[in-house]
């Protein structure tokens, strides 16, 4: 099965996508460090040798590396937009986009390029929007707003309804219906693709005519349009993988997603390894004590992909100690993995304000907007989390400084995810603490009924006096756009994810929960989806022990009735 993606090794031709010769034209791959298998199917015209350039407009958006390493990955050269006259010298132009409709149609309106980017499309000229740069066609959006699109395409872009049991954002993978013949969605039918917005437009009457396909979550929305030489696309090509297994049936709907995570910290000899944790503690139970090392990431983050991870993770577990900008390895990581491995990346360890010993300051927001530039889709923040979810509850303000509040509002909040740490504190009567409890399905060590779920931070080693779930509850307020959803106490063990905590979390928040900690076989993952609300489910150790493969999880899951992207 294949899925829409720019990073063809086959970039077939076709009239008026990206350029204008309507031939086909085969183009190696360059700059592969791993084989692959897997092949992309998103067409786009060709370019002859002497003109293989594509312009992008790169605004300052979330992870545009992911476009760039896709073009390049064709064999094709960039040419990056610094003046409005760019955009209208284009031969051919992409507008990525992953981030907030307000801030960059703010930057697009104070440098010229909104008005540019109009005349540029008006005049039917080859055009790729991706995600915002599909919604900026429209009149208006309804984030941080209403904000003036450009108004091309009747209709406003508005949120999700959570209040129907739809988790906002929508992140996964998804199926289209195509209405029209759009070229570029050759071969796409009955296959996911990867959506994480929280916007959309929705059809009409009034914009009929260009809607080339819709996808449903929770009602229809445009998940592309087509007009002439005019492309875009609501959901990321770049991160829809490759070639996937072929199976008897059709994507029909948001798939369970399966997860690869990678915990990677520095060893004793300062090399990053891949390493693995039991209930956190991630050395060898030997005389040497050393760091357990299970690999190399970038390796084995391809390999990941190879073998069909939806996502992989990367957990910089030493980032509490060192300061994120000068953590110069694991940008590189980022950098080298977003190179071949084209599904979401997301990184986490450290994402926190910061002043050096010169006294220079630096935000969460410019922290986060290094991963990004270096590969990453999305941020993970945990510690830091924890303590703004602490002064909002006891306070009731939205200050706008924490780096939660400062990274959602730029990126969107579907660029945030924040990891929760709990420890299981067992209970005789639910009304022991003030926090929410739970009944157990195990009892305690004596005999204990109720549980609560203490956060932690600093990597599980200091206790807070917050609970899980007021903790999932504050964040989802402050701006997170998922929840990674993790347990001490099952970390590290392979006898299942803590179905309890999971339920707790997923049934109080309306955004999406990762479960992990725990996975042991495939069938937990089964146990997990179909016995509470997680969007997906992660692992870290069987995965690199060779345990479970990815696919046997998924093979599982779809003998088991769960719709998974193969």
């Amino acid at each position: 099965m294949e899925a829409a993606t720019l990073n063809s090794p086959h970039f077939t031709a076709v009239s008026g996508s990206l350029g204008s010769l309507n031939r086909s034209l085969k183009l190696q791959r360059t700059g592969v460090n791993f084989k692959s298998s897997r092949t992309f199917s998103v067409r786009a015209s060709a370019v002859v040798a002497t003109d293989s350039t594509v312009t992008l407009l790169d605004y300052g958006a979330g992870n545009v590396q992911s476009i760039r390493n896709a073009i390049r990955y064709l064999g094709l050269d960039i040419k990056d937009v610094q003046t409005p006259e760019d955009i209208l010298n284009a031969k051919r132009l992409i507008v990525p986009g992953v981030g907030a409709f307000a801030a960059m149609m703010d930057v697009l309106n104070k440098n010229g390029m909104a008005e540019a980017l109009r005349a540029y499309v008006e005049n039917d000229r080859p055009f790729l929007g991706i995600c915002l740069g599909l919604q900026l066609l429209f009149e208006s959006s309804e984030e941080n707003g209403p904000v003036k699109g450009l108004g091309l395409i009747p209709g406003v872009v508005g949120r999700f309804d959570s209040s129907g049991g739809c988790r906002v954002p929508h992140i996964g993978w998804n199926a289209l219906q195509i209405k029209n013949d759009s070229v570029i969605l050759d071969e796409t039918a009955n296959r996911h693709v990867y959506f994480v917005h929280s916007y959309r437009a929705v059809p009409s009457e009034e914009n009929e005519e260009w809607i080339s396909s819709t996808c449903n979550y929770g009602i229809d929305f445009i998940s592309s349009i087509r007009r002439g030489n005019v492309h875009a696309v609501q959901f990321h090509p770049e991160k829809s993988g490759g070639k996937q297994k072929s199976f008897e049936g059709k994507a029909t709907k948001l798939a369970k997603r399966v997860i690869a995570c990678l915990d990677v910290r520095t060893n004793d000899n300062g090399d990053l390894v891949v390493t693995k944790g039991d209930q956190y503690d991630v050395r060898e139970q030997t005389k040497e004590n050393e760091v357990r090392n299970l690999g190399k990431p970038v390796e084995l983050a391809g390999q990941y992909y190879l073998d069909g991870a939806d996502e992989v993770s990367f957990l910089n577990i030493t980032g509490f100690r060192d300061f994120p900008l000068g953590d110069l390895p694991m940008l590189q990581i980022l950098k080298y993995t977003s190179e071949n491995v084209f599904v979401p990346l997301t990184v986490g360890g450290g994402i926190r304000d910061f002043t050096d010993a010169n006294g220079r300051y630096y935000s969460s927001l410019e922290v986060a907007s290094e991963y990004f530039r270096s590969g990453a889709d999305k941020i993970s923040i945990g510690s830091d989390a924890v303590y703004a979810a602490e002064e909002y509850i006891k306070t009731g303000v939205k200050t706008g400084k924490s780096s939660l509040e400062q990274i959602s509002r730029v990126y969107g909040n579907q660029a945030v995810v924040v990891s929760i740490d709990p420890r299981r504190q067992y209970l005789t009567s639910p009304y022991e603490v003030g926090f929410k409890s739970v009944k157990v399905t195990n009892l305690g060590p004596n005999g204990e009924e109720y549980a609560w779920y203490q956060c932690t931070v600093n990597g599980g080693r200091e206790g807070r006096p917050i609970g899980a779930y007021e903790l999932a509850k504050a964040v989802e307020e402050l701006g997170a756009g998922e929840i990674l959803l993790n347990c001490i106490d099952c970390d590290g063990q392979g006898k299942g994810f803590d179905i309890d905590l999971i339920k707790l979390i997923s049934d109080a928040v309306s955004i999406p929960v990762i479960a992990s900690s725990g996975a042991g076989k495939a069938k937990h993952f089964s146990e997990v989806f179909s016995q509470t609300n997680a969007s997906a489910a992660l692992a870290a150790g069987i995965f690199h022990r060779k345990e479970v493969p990815i696919q046997s999880v998924k093979d599982h899951l779809l003998k088991e009735g769960i719709e998974v992207r193969m």
